[in-house]
């Protein structure tokens, strides 16, 4: 038998902790938890847990320091938790480290799908097999093959086009700020070229999406970044 996936969530609400010991208990998940920034060092260290949830204000020390440390040592998968919705702490706790950013209060389903992801992703990073094919409704993006095909029919992308579509696609489901795209797919000496990003994924969203105005599969976390929405 398998050892069960361990998630720490370090949160000092009692209610929050309560319920996501229950709703992650009930997934068949190993749950730890803290309810201050340096226990939940303390347990990433010692415990070394597959999935850490966290929120961004504890009593302690700032959620976005607790990411910080944990980043320095650990490649662990971070969701940070907050009632905080501005873009400037979400782009601070994604550059921070974090996977993922969920405002208060967030929808069960939408929490085990940001955790699915992140799992995934974990998997990937520990060795395990990268999916080649990412599928997104009718298209089907092939990180090895450089191909994108919508329809089953190869669609005509400018090395720089598949180059950001591949960063996106091999990030699935993760927001990824403008800055951290712009370092990867560019250089980071081009970081602050936002603009430039954006010419690019509307001329993607043109060759991908069924209504380039409304797009379901390259999506805007507005003053952030773009998140990449494969299928399940």
């Amino acid at each position: 038998m398998t050892n069960p996936i361990h998630i720490l969530v370090i949160d000092d609400e009692p209610q929050i902790l309560r319920a996501l010991r229950t709703i992650l208990t009930a997934k068949q998940f190993k749950v730890s938890t803290a309810d201050r920034g340096e226990i939940g060092l303390a347990i990433a260290a010692t415990e070394q847990p597959d999935l850490i949830v966290l929120d961004m204000s504890l009593p302690d020390m700032e959620g976005i320091q607790v990411c910080r440390e944990i980043r320095a040592w650990s490649k662990t998968p971070i969701i940070i938790l907050s009632v905080r919705d501005s873009e400037k702490d979400k782009v601070a706790a994604l550059d921070a480290g974090a996977d993922d950013y969920l405002t208060k209060p967030f929808g069960i389903e939408e929490f085990l799908a940001r955790i699915r992801v992140s799992l995934r992703h974990k998997i990937q990073s520990d060795g395990g097999t990268r999916h080649s094919l990412v599928h997104a409704g009718n298209i089907e993006v092939d990180l090895n093959a450089f191909v994108a095909k919508k329809d089953n029919v190869e669609i005509s992308l400018t090395v720089t086009e598949f180059k950001l579509l591949a960063y996106l696609a091999s990030h699935a489901g993760r927001v990824l700020t403008h800055q951290t795209i712009l370092s990867n797919v560019w250089d980071p000496a081009e970081s602050d070229k936002i603009e430039y990003l954006r010419v690019y994924m509307r001329q993607l969203r043109k060759k991908l999406e069924l209504d380039p105005e409304q797009p379901k599969i390259l999506t805007t976390e507005p003053g952030v970044g773009y998140r990449f929405n494969a299928d399940e």
